[in-house]
């Protein structure tokens, strides 16, 4: 008989969690304008909000920690993060920073202006908000297949070729750089293939653009592309990574993701003059060039964390578990965005919540619903992330309207996943009675989704 499937880790610290009342969950939540943001974490039974930052780390990452050199310029930290990071995506100069949005904020200072054009795969909310706040345009170049939750391709969120060779076609000289995302957050946690990498890399040379990756979720991507693409089976983490960012001209990381720290950043680039052009920005934000944002015991933390979650057996751990989660969703009849991605699963409210209306904000109504079901705490990723155009100030609802339920590394049991499963099964059981949603009352001019106040209609 064959063996079962186990973690790849055993259980060394726990945390209490407390279970809340149904009573207690709806004062909390009008307390918090419904807006799951503004909930305290001792409120939150299991938290899905994000897998950013909320990860536990190794063993050797916390030995790692107590060798931080905490020296202001040339800590030792930063060389050990310097080399990991070089060798394994072939990036020679690297800058960093306290998280992910900061390392778009510094190298964006550089590259984007008003007026340009950046090409992409579903800018994330960060990275859009650091375009647009600049009066430059994200134009999402994904797939149409990625719009479809119910299809099941094994990259779907790819760039679409033709879309991206009309954007350099049409805009040119007003693009600075094409950006992809691996994997896709915004399409459901999707990867890209190496394939679409490389047409990517072909239309970039030809229109003499650069390509910067958003690397948050690296070490997935590179796990779906060993598992589904043809060729890669029995290529290592490591050799994907590295033949990944050979079709890169730079990278921003939100470490907080694949490096399983719970604060970091950076920048890595080939480029001399983006190294040189960013590295201002970097001492006038974030700190100087060889911590950036970032101490030196997260720095070694970082190092160890990305050298560990760029091997098979830790990522199989962790999307086999996001994998459990979907099946039990399959079991109950719940839709999802197919496949299931590497770091969430991304239910289809507007499938789910049909009764309420698109202005009414399903995703964000089905994750008041979940959280007063159960004090499970998830993140719309819908309408109310996607913000107002900046032209017409309307609410763009062309986009999916999502309730992503990520799933922390190393911190949850699938007996977290089966509570959540029948959580949302509770709810799916009695959506036809859920015909009212929320409506803002305010809301930030960019990035709302972290602060917007709602209240139910």
């Amino acid at each position: 008989m064959e063996l079962p499937f186990a973690e790849s880790w055993k259980i060394k610290m726990v945390e209490p969690i407390r279970k809340s009342t149904r009573q207690e969950r709806e004062q909390w939540l009008k307390e918090a304008h419904y807006n799951v943001f503004q909930l305290k974490s001792e409120q939150v039974y299991i938290d899905l909000i994000t897998d950013s930052g909320t990860g536990a780390m190794s063993d050797r990452q916390w030995a790692a920690m107590m060798l931080g050199d905490e020296s202001y310029a040339g800590a030792s930290s930063f060389f050990k993060l310097k080399e990991v990071i070089t060798r394994l995506t072939g990036f020679e100069y690297v800058i960093p920073t306290h998280q992910g949005r900061a390392a778009e904020n510094v190298l964006f200072s550089y590259l984007v202006h008003e007026g340009d054009i950046v090409p992409g795969n579903s800018h994330f909310d960060t990275t859009k908000g650091h375009i647009e706040g600049r009066k430059a345009v994200a134009l999402d170049c994904t797939i149409d297949e990625a719009k479809n939750t119910q299809l099941e391709i094994p990259f779907k969120g790819n760039v679409d070729p033709v879309k991206l060779e009309k954007a350099l076609q049409e805009y040119g000289d007003r693009i600075p750089f094409i950006i992809v995302t691996i994997t896709n957050n915004t399409a459901g946690g999707q990867p890209v293939s190496m394939q679409n990498l490389r047409e990517v890399r072909v239309l970039a040379d030809r229109y003499n653009k650069p390509v910067l990756f958003d690397s948050a979720r690296f070490a997935e991507n590179a796990y779906f592309i060993k598992m589904r693409e043809e060729g890669y089976a029995e290529k290592t983490i490591k050799e994907i990574t590295k033949e990944m960012f050979d079709l890169a001209d730079g990278m921003t990381m939100s470490a907080k993701k694949d490096g399983i720290v719970n604060m970091g950043g950076f920048i890595a680039t080939r480029k001399e003059d983006w190294y040189e052009g960013a590295k201002g920005f970097c001492v006038q934000y974030e700190g100087y060039l060889t911590y950036g944002g970032m101490n030196g015991r997260d720095m070694s933390a970082l190092a160890v964390g990305l050298d560990e979650n760029t091997e098979f057996d830790n990522l199989e751990t962790r999307i086999r578990q996001v994998e459990y989660l979907a099946k039990k969703l399959d079991e109950y009849g719940i839709p999802y965005q197919r496949p299931a991605g590497g770091h969430a699963i991304f239910v289809d409210a507007t499938r789910v919540l049909t009764h309420v209306p698109k202005n009414e904000f399903p995703a964000q109504t089905l994750t008041v619903e979940l959280y007063l079901e159960a004090g499970i705490r998830g993140c719309e990723i819908g309408y109310i992330l996607a913000d107002r155009d900046p032209v017409t100030r309307e609410n763009r609802f062309n986009g999916l309207d999502l309730l992503r339920l990520a799933i922390p590394r190393r911190v949850y049991t699938d007996n977290h996943m089966a509570v959540i499963a029948v959580a949302l099964k509770n709810v799916f059981d009695r959506r036809e009675s859920i015909t009212h949603g929320v409506r803002i009352v305010w809301e930030a001019p960019l990035m709302r989704h972290f602060t917007v106040q709602l209240e139910r209609t």
